[in-house]
């Protein structure tokens, strides 16, 4: 009997340290070509704000590459990419490509000495480029500076006692620094920010302190010891302080204050002076940016993934933004992970079916290893399988 060809979407987010969403989506689609040639398949790679933000933007056309050096989080000189559009006055910036904890060995992490002032100095050049609509994606962050490096730059003085600014060494806006904050001076804030419309692309919801604020959820995994754990959350306790007296707002509980190190919460205290200012989850920025809603109209299927389906996923994940997205278009969702934990499969319970990737056991590393090979085949078992119900 005659299959009727399907029409699948193909929306995952990258694999991280192995594969980017692109590629993700391009195994799966070639797996299931080998079953199934006759289906139409479209691919739209997604990303959740965080790292592989500008190449799922890029993917969905109207965009062009931009590359300024800036200072990096241990600040080493770094070739960072950015989008703008044709024209100039939109711009996508990922932080991970100023401040990333990719950029910094992992023997060399210790955020307590790492600042944000290139991804700053990467607004600031869109802002000269002649952008004023800015999409800045704030994941995968070496930092936990509460966006003190990104402020600077901008033109906002943070002076400790003594009256001298934290601006650059040998007396610089790294976290450690925080603590000496005791005024704000915001009176050489760059004017043009009234003429910005700041989107912030965030997968966190976090306060910026306490057990689950930015120090202590994310410090550990970008160097920081549990003394250093206190440390820079009364240091970033110490410098909200001030930000908040300067600015006339109360961020540091805002969900999203915690995300990048305090990023959220740095940029959220200057909401009065952009034009606009706000945080939103970074799949829906992506998924706006690739016409998610568009290609769900025209699918029988959709296919999402990311390299661990977890707890977190719960947490504004990718495969979570996809799997409702699809199940309010009426379209089934497969949803396929690197790994898979119990917390994943209850998390889009009612909304996906969850697949792993892997064909046996084996190691986070042997996985990350592996190349496109396992998703080939995960794409060509799950075209069989549909083949099968059909």
């Amino acid at each position: 009997m005659t299959q009727q060809p399907l029409d699948v979407l193909i929306a995952p987010d990258s694999f991280k340290g192995s594969l980017t969403s692109v590629e993700v989506a391009r195994a799966l689609a070639d797996g299931w070509h080998c079953a199934r040639p006759g289906d139409r398949v479209e691919l739209a790679p997604l990303a959740d704000g965080g790292q592989g933000t500008l190449v799922a933007i890029e993917a969905a056309g109207g965009w062009e590459w931009r590359e300024t050096e800036v200072h990096g989080p241990d600040f080493a000189p770094v070739r960072a990419k950015w989008l703008s559009s044709p024209d100039g006055r939109s711009a996508v910036i990922e932080m991970a490509e100023a401040a990333g904890l990719s950029l910094i060995p992992s023997e060399r992490r210790r955020t307590t000495d790492f600042t944000s002032m290139g991804t700053g100095e990467l607004i600031r050049a869109a802002i000269d480029a002649g952008a004023r609509d800015i999409t800045l994606g704030i994941g995968g962050s070496a930092t936990t500076d509460g966006g003190a490096g990104i402020l600077t730059v901008l033109g906002v003085s943070l002076r400790d006692a003594d009256g001298r600014p934290l601006a650059e060494p040998p007396n610089p806006p790294v976290a450690i620094a925080l603590s000496r904050v005791t005024t704000v001076d915001l009176s050489r804030l760059d004017p043009r920010l009234a003429q910005v419309e700041l989107q912030i692309a965030c997968d966190v919801t976090n306060p910026l302190l306490g057990s689950d604020g930015a120090a202590a959820i994310y410090g550990p995994q970008k160097g920081a010891s549990p003394d250093d754990v206190e440390v820079l959350d009364s240091a970033l306790a110490t410098y909200g302080n001030a930000l908040e007296a300067a600015t006339g707002r109360r961020e540091r509980a805002t969900p999203g204050a915690g995300a990048a190190g305090g990023v959220g919460f740095g940029l959220l205290c200057l909401t009065d002076h952009f034009r606009s200012l706000e945080l939103v989850p970074g799949v829906d920025v992506v998924m706006a940016a690739a016409d998610l809603a568009g290609k769900l109209e025209r699918a029988d299927l959709v296919i999402t993934g990311e390299g661990r389906i977890d707890a977190q996923t719960a947490f504004g994940k990718t495969a979570l933004g996809v799997a409702r997205a699809a199940k309010a278009a009426g379209v089934p969702c497969i949803a396929v992970g690197g790994g898979v934990e119990p917390g994943g499969i209850e998390a889009l319970a009612d909304l996906a079916i969850v697949v792993p990737v892997v064909e046996r056991p084996m190691s986070g590393e042997e996985a990350m290893s592996a190349g496109p090979g396992p998703l080939e085949r995960c794409g060509e078992r799950l075209a069989r399988l549909v083949g099968l119900a059909s």
